[in-house]
């Protein structure tokens, strides 16, 4: 499935079906947050932090597609991420944008 942060579809006419979302909470288990904790005393990125983030767009992307999917889509426009601290060592991360569905121009056979 196409995903695009922009608008539209450059040279792709289609509908719009309505807004998808996917959303996790995510969090890394207590060893690996105390040592992110020590981390900060000496700066740095927070490797196990930059991982338990990138996880969770990943499952929340996936969550938005499924949606995206159930609703008979081809593709999601204006896609966009949002996250929030819930608890420390825990952040929501969502993911939505609009599901569209190709319509087809004369000519086409498919």
């Amino acid at each position: 499935m196409k995903l695009l942060s922009i608008e539209t579809i450059p040279g792709q006419d289609f509908e719009a079906l309505g807004m998808v979302k996917g959303a996790v909470v995510q969090t890394k288990h207590f060893g690996k947050d105390f040592m992110a904790g020590l981390k900060t005393l000496v700066g740095g990125e927070i490797v196990g932090y930059t991982e338990m983030l990138n996880e969770a767009r990943q499952i929340a992307v996936k969550r938005m597609v499924d949606e995206a999917k159930a609703m008979g889509a081809d593709a999601v426009v204006g896609v966009r991420y949002g996250s929030a601290q819930m608890m420390q060592g825990a952040a929501e991360v969502i993911a939505y944008g609009t599901a569209v569905r190709y319509l087809k121009k004369e000519g086409d056979n498919a």
